[in-house]
């Protein structure tokens, strides 16, 4: 994780990373599909925070995406860094429901909105998995509050 005293504190994990050259497309501009790049690597900073990623090592349960979405705000251009947020909104029984947010890093204007919902999964047996108790309270006490 990253330190980013103007990044919004509504969001407890954030992550830098700077645009490749190859992220353009023909336009000149960051290609749509590379938002969804840069939101799975803010929730697999969050997922190594609270432990879930290491589950899959110890127990075969870990993360599968159930769905995603993205609301484009502006254009990104290279040379840029921009610095993503992921924060969960809402645990169910197997569920977790994410929000993301993406800034350009040289004016912190907003880029992208994104909806995120995945499910704890048991891939030994392709079943979705009850989210275990370690994991609901470590999201709580990194939220900093009761989900």
């Amino acid at each position: 994780m990253d330190s980013n005293p103007a990044f919004p504190s509504k969001f407890p994990v954030f992550i830098t990373l700077p645009v490749q050259w190859g992220d353009q497309d023909a336009f000149g501009h960051v290609n749509n599909t590379v938002y969804f790049r840069w939101f799975e690597s803010s929730r697999i900073a969050y997922f190594e925070r609270i432990g879930l990623s290491a589950m899959m090592t110890t127990a075969k349960v870990g993360p599968i995406l159930a769905s995603i979405t993205c609301d484009y705000r502006r254009q990104i251009l290279y040379p840029e860094s921009v610095i993503i947020g992921a924060k969960v909104t809402r645990i169910g029984r197997t569920s977790i429901k994410m929000e993301h947010e993406l800034f350009t890093q040289s004016n912190q204007a907003l880029a992208a909105e994104g909806k995120s919902t995945i499910v704890v999964f048991d891939y030994s047996t392709n079943r979705p998995h009850p989210i275990p108790d370690p994991i609901r309270r470590a999201i709580e006490a990194l939220e900093g509050e009761r989900l």
